[in-house]
């Protein structure tokens, strides 16, 4: 089992960066593909980005790709997203959760979800 905690939330302005982790207990996170998911207020949860266990493929959404990158120290047993060029839509509650099967987009496929970590962007 795997325990996770984001951090590095926060308010922001319009084009700014944000740097969030994804910090996890146990040792099995190495083993996991990992992801980003977001939800706003109002709507659904919905994939940022996903990366493999080994960190030499990533995914992303069209509306993050480009902006967003994902990264993974699995000797720090840590998970990151690094946001660049913030837009007021990227507002949102982030969490990262362990793919535990299925397509990498879709949110039943991940477990072991953390709290999540607010990000709001002012314009």
């Amino acid at each position: 089992q795997v325990q996770l905690v984001e951090s590095g939330g926060g308010l922001v302005q319009a084009g700014d960066s944000l740097r969030l982790s994804c910090a996890a207990s146990g040792h099995t996170f190495s083993s996991y593909d990992m992801g980003w998911f977001r939800q706003a207020p109002g709507k659904e949860r919905e994939f940022v980005a996903a990366i493999e266990e080994n960190g030499l493929w990533t995914r992303y959404a069209d509306s993050v790709k480009g902006r967003f990158t994902i990264s993974r120290d699995n000797g720090k047993k840590t998970l990151y997203l690094q946001m660049n060029g913030l837009k007021p839509d990227d507002t949102a509650v982030y969490s990262c959760a362990t793919r535990v099967g299925g397509t990498y987009y879709r949110d039943s496929s991940y477990d072991n979800w953390g709290q999540g970590t607010q990000v709001t962007v002012s314009s």
